[in-house]
């Protein structure tokens, strides 16, 4: 069976499509050749969904800080920065704020204390995330949809294509809710090898209770949510320390297995991304490039392959990858 890695993009505007999707998969190369398996030829399909509440894409070309357009995080190559260890201290202090914050807003039950205070904190702050949830309708062609159902529709639309393939999903940000929501609601028939979340709010409160509420459970005393029931072998989920989205980092306390004993298993990283002498750890290129991420997608590529093949591929790819780097030498002169 064929292989497909699917992504989805998060929060905010975007460059172009054809952009955005070259940078994300430039990303992953560039993290299995860190980890000496490089490869160049996979299957990848980004899911844009940008254009449906931004009109005007970013434009890299764009030169003028002041205009709308500009963007200001392209992607970059890594620096080769000093890894960074992740904090014990922060991630006991995140814990601990994780603990008091369920506690305080989120009910036994799953629906939350002062949800008019926290939905208006989405309208100001997360403005993609507030029309998602909201009643807020936009027009595609000559109908109006709800804008939760058309961001939706972006996601179920790719995995139908892909159906018959294996299938690995990376949801970043705002995109792990839609893959989530995606595959718990929407296509809980299709197959689902690995599911991964970067970077994601799935943790917080507040979209714990959107996610209860929507899936109209009558949830019993303590119960949580699980893992989607169609992810089949792996739900990995990545964040980096520092990564303000994810300021509920852990989401293995917050899902529970499905009926095929696959759980969350949550992997704090370093987020290495930098432009311009500033460091955002939840950019998308400095995840898909992380060693611990890289190592997954190397398993998933190559898993069930004959070892020989492998080997040739991995030869072949050295060389493809020599020859870039000549070639990007040659063309800098």
């Amino acid at each position: 069976m064929s292989k497909i890695i699917i992504g989805i993009h998060g929060l905010g505007n975007k460059p172009p499509q054809k952009i955005l999707k070259k940078w994300w998969k430039r990303s992953i190369v560039e993290g299995l050749a860190a980890i000496g398996h490089p490869r160049f030829f996979f299957k990848f399909e980004l899911v844009y969904w940008a254009n449906l509440l931004h009109p005007r894409p970013l434009n890299p070309a764009e030169k003028d800080k002041n205009n709308p357009a500009y963007l200001k995080e392209p992607y970059v190559p890594a620096k080769n920065l000093a890894p960074r260890a992740p904090s014990k201290i922060k991630r006991k202090i995140l814990d601990y704020l994780e603990k008091q914050f369920d506690r305080i807003i989120l009910k036994e039950d799953l629906s939350i204390h002062l949800a008019s205070i926290s939905d208006l904190i989405i309208r100001k702050f997360f403005k993609d995330l507030d029309a998602y949830y909201s009643q807020k309708s936009i027009r595609v062609g000559e109908r109006n949809f709800l804008v939760k159902d058309i961001i939706r529709s972006q996601l179920e639309r790719v995995l139908m294509k892909h159906r018959k393939k294996e299938i690995l999903i990376i949801g970043h940000s705002m995109g792990s809710i839609i893959a989530y929501d995606v595959l718990t609601n929407s296509l809980p028939q299709i197959q689902i090898d690995t599911f991964i979340t970067i970077g994601s709010p799935l943790g917080l409160p507040i979209i714990i209770s959107k996610i209860a509420s929507e899936q109209r459970k009558k949830l019993v005393t303590k119960a949580r949510l699980q893992t989607p029931e169609n992810v089949m072998k792996n739900w990995y989920n990545f964040s980096d320390l520092n990564d303000k989205v994810a300021f509920n980092y852990s989401l293995e306390d917050d899902y529970d297995q499905n009926s095929r004993r696959v759980r969350v298993v949550d992997k704090v990283v370093t987020n290495d991304y930098e432009v311009n002498g500033n460091r955002n750890p939840h950019k998308i290129y400095g995840y898909l490039r992380a060693p611990e991420f890289a190592e997954i997608i190397q398993e998933f590529i190559d898993r069930g392959k004959n070892k020989t093949v492998v080997w040739l591929l991995e030869k072949f790819n050295h060389v493809v990858k020599k020859y870039y780097r000549i070639r990007g030498k040659d063309e800098s002169r």
